[in-house]
């Protein structure tokens, strides 16, 4: 039964790692990253704000799109710190996720849609196929994997 005294109940470690879904090491590390916070209590354990676990669980989805931890931080910094982030604040940071995240499937689907071109041949070799890479153009182009660009394929 959840009472007005349970709402303000501070969590353990352990609590917040039993209803997050998240290992205790992890929320150590997202509390070193500045994702979350606690603070210590008399006998010098870790007490987190309820709000901790829909920070949380932010944090798991974005780190689900593939968002790094770093930009994560970023989004989490202009929260305040006193209340869970809300559908509004997830609307913002999810608007500024947006366009990497449609260029990163544009990237993905150019590379599914090009991995069997790429190899399929059986070949195997980059610098002297002659139906992808003949006289190993993509070489001038520079360094990694040239053809998963959305640049025109060499002629």
């Amino acid at each position: 039964m959840i009472t007005a005294q349970n709402l303000h109940k501070e969590l353990t470690v352990g609590e917040v790692a039993a209803r997050s879904g998240v290992a205790v090491t992890a929320l150590h590390f997202y509390e070193t990253k500045g994702l979350i916070k606690s603070h210590r209590n008399q006998g010098n354990q870790r007490r987190y704000p309820r709000e901790v676990l829909r920070r949380v669980a932010l944090i798991k989805i974005a780190q689900r799109l593939g968002i790094a931890l770093a930009e994560i931080g970023e989004a989490l910094k202009a929260l305040p710190d006193n209340r869970a982030p809300t559908a509004a604040d997830w609307k913002v940071m999810s608007a500024q996720w947006s366009q990497d995240l449609d260029q990163r499937i544009k990237q993905l689907t150019l590379m599914r849609d090009r991995l069997n071109g790429c190899i399929g041949c059986g070949c195997l070799s980059m610098q002297a196929c002659p139906l992808r890479n003949f006289g190993d153009v993509l070489g001038e182009r520079g360094t990694g994997a040239q053809l998963l660009e959305s640049g025109p394929d060499p002629e």
